[in-house]
C-alpha cells in the first residue's frame, strides 16, 4: 500500500499535458501501417497456398497487428472495424453466412471486389478463423470452393486494411491534429480531440474487461467459454494482453508525463495472464481456472482506474457519453 501511495503522489506531482500529435505519430499511424502490411502478407500467403496450416502463421501475425488498433472506433474505423472483426456473434451468424456461400458455391465468393457487399459476418478475422479452425469448414483441398473462399476473404481483408490505413493517414489524422483550427467541423477545439482519444482508451479497457473476459466468464452458474473472442484459434488470452498493451501505448502517446500507476497495473495484468493455463478460456467452468480469469479481469479494471487518475483527472477530462465515437 505504501508503494502505491508513493506512486500516486508522484503522478499528482508531475504535470500532464495531452499530446494528440504524439499519439497519432507514435501509435495510431504506425499501427495501421503495420496492420496493412501484415494483411497484405496474409493475402499473399493464402494466394500461394490456401491450406490452413500454410495460412495460419500469417493469420496470427495479422491478428496481432490488428489488436494494436482494433479498439479505435472513430474516424474511418467507426464503421470500417465492423467488417474486419464481427464479434461477438451470439446468434451464430458467421457459420450460417459461410454455409450459405459454400452450399451454393456462390460466385460472389470468387470475386474479392464483389465480396465487399456480402454480410459482414462472412468477412474479416472471425470468418477466416472459422474457415481455418472449425472442423466443419477447415477440411478442404486446393481445388474446392472453400479454398477459393479463403483466398477471397484474405484479399477482402487486405483491401480493407489498406483502405483503413489510407483513411487514417490521409483523412482523419489531419482532422485530429488540427482540432480547433478554422474549417475543422469535427473537433471545434483541441480539448475535443483529446477527449475523443481518451474516451477510446477507456472504452478499450472496458471492452477487454467486460467483453473479452466478462463474456466467457458469464456467471458462476453458467459460464460461457465459447463466447470468448477468437477461441477457435486459441487467441482469447493473447487478445486481452495485446489490447492492454495497445491501451498502454495509447496512454503514453496521449500523455507527455510518466504513468507509474498505469505501468504498474500493466505489470499486474501480465502476471495474472501468465497464471492462466488455457489461452482460449475454455476451462472457465472449473472453479480454479475461473478464479484466475477473474483475477485478470480485476487487473484490467485496475488499469482503467489508474488511467483515470493519471490522465483523466490530471487533464481534467472525462470520457465522452458515447465511447464508440468520442461524442
Amino acid at each position: 500500500m505504501k508503494h502505491v501511495f508513493l506512486l500516486a503522489l508522484l503522478a499528482m506531482a508531475s504535470p500532464v499535458r495531452a499530446d494528440v500529435d504524439g499519439v497519432v505519430a507514435s501509435h495510431i499511424l504506425p499501427g495501421f501501417a503495420r496492420f496493412a502490411q501484415a494483411a497484405g502478407a496474409l493475402d499473399s500467403a493464402a494466394q500461394s497456398d490456401c491450406s490452413p496450416g500454410h495460412v495460419e502463421p500469417a493469420f496470427q501475425a495479422t491478428f496481432d497487428a490488428w489488436m494494436a488498433v482494433a479498439d479505435l472506433r472513430i474516424g474511418p474505423s467507426e464503421m470500417g472495424a465492423l467488417s474486419l472483426a464481427f464479434w461477438p456473434d451470439d446468434r451464430g451468424v458467421t457459420p450460417r453466412a459461410l454455409n450459405g456461400l459454400i452450399a451454393g458455391a456462390d460466385p460472389v465468393g470468387r470475386d474479392a471486389l464483389a465480396f465487399a457487399e456480402v454480410s459482414i459476418a462472412a468477412r474479416g478475422f472471425f470468418a477466416l478463423e472459422m474457415l481455418l479452425h472449425d472442423p466443419a469448414f477447415s477440411d478442404y483441398g486446393p481445388a474446392e470452393y472453400t479454398c477459393t473462399l479463403v483466398r477471397t476473404v484474405t484479399a477482402d481483408l487486405a483491401r480493407q486494411a489498406k483502405a483503413l490505413d489510407a483513411g487514417w493517414a490521409q483523412d482523419f489524422a489531419p482532422v485530429l491534429i488540427t482540432a480547433g483550427a478554422a474549417g475543422n467541423a469535427t473537433y471545434l477545439s483541441p480539448d475535443e480531440a483529446v477527449r475523443a482519444l481518451y474516451t477510446q482508451l477507456l472504452t478499450s479497457l472496458e471492452v477487454t474487461a467486460n467483453a473479452r473476459l466478462g463474456r466467457p466468464l458469464g456467471t458462476f452458474e453458467r459460464p460461457r467459454p465459447r463466447q470468448a473472442e477468437a477461441w477457435r484459434s486459441g487467441r482469447s488470452l493473447r487478445n486481452v494482453v495485446l489490447a492492454v498493451e495497445a491501451a498502454q501505448a495509447l496512454a503514453h502517446g496521449l500523455s507527455d508525463g510518466d504513468l507509474p500507476l498505469t505501468d504498474a497495473a500493466v505489470v499486474r495484468v501480465h502476471a495474472a495472464a501468465s497464471a492462466i493455463a488455457d489461452p482460449a478460456f475454455q476451462d472457465v467452468e472449473a472453479p480454479q481456472a475461473r478464479l484466475k480469469v477473474e483475477v485478470l479481469q480485476q487487473a484490467v479494471q485496475a488499469m482503467r482506474s489508474a488511467v483515470v487518475t493519471e490522465i483523466g483527472d490530471a487533464l481534467g477530462i472525462a470520457a465522452g457519453f458515447n465511447s464508440q465515437d468520442g461524442d
